[in-house]
């Protein structure tokens, strides 16, 4: 990945805040220069498990061929529907990173207390594999997944697209994204 380029395009996704039946995953194509290059988004069911599918959808959604890279906010999303990072990498090709902000010793405790013999949650969750820490330019520490690209490059484009915090931009994009839509809907009520 050339990070000295100003025009590569990074899809952020991030979910907003849950309702009682869904979420709303947003995704913002943000190039490194920060312009804006595409918005859409989706919902997630809270406590399902189609948020794998509609990920990928949403991403196959923009029609791009110019997409770098896809920045994810968490895997488990929308109270522990988790999203398969393996099989949106396979079915769109392109380089992902997911990134999360704390210190955690697993889910698999939650998940077998709120989901008592769910076999196919717990699997989902297990094969995600182990976070990597990486340190921003920013001073604060984040966890990675990364699939296409290595755990270095990945710590290097979240650091470089991290401004204030330790959010990358084009997830804190998506993510006020998702709250604005979610906020509309609600209203709309």
């Amino acid at each position: 990945m050339h990070l000295a380029k100003k025009g590569i395009r990074i899809l952020g996704l991030a979910e907003s805040v849950h309702q009682r039946e869904y979420s709303i995953l947003a995704g913002v194509v943000m190039r490194k220069d920060l312009r804006i290059d595409g918005v859409a988004w989706t919902t997630l069911t809270v406590g399902g498990m189609d948020a794998t599918t509609r990920v990928v959808s949403l991403i196959l959604s923009f029609a791009r061929r110019d997409l770098n890279l896809v920045m994810l906010s968490g895997c488990v999303v929308a109270w522990f529907n988790i999203i398969d990072i393996g099989t949106v990498y396979e079915r769109t090709g392109i380089p992902l990173v997911c990134i999360t902000y704390e210190k955690s010793e697993g889910l698999e405790g939650y998940i077998t207390t709120y989901f008592p013999g769910d076999r196919e949650r717990l699997v989902a969750y297990q094969t995600l594999g182990e976070r990597v820490p990486a340190r921003l330019a920013t001073g604060h520490g984040v966890y990675i997944r990364a699939l296409g690209i290595s755990d270095e490059e990945a710590a290097r484009v979240s650091s470089a697209l991290t401004f204030d915090g330790k959010v990358p931009e084009p997830i804190r994009v998506a993510r006020l994204c998702a709250r604005g839509i979610m906020r509309g809907m609600s209203a709309a009520r």
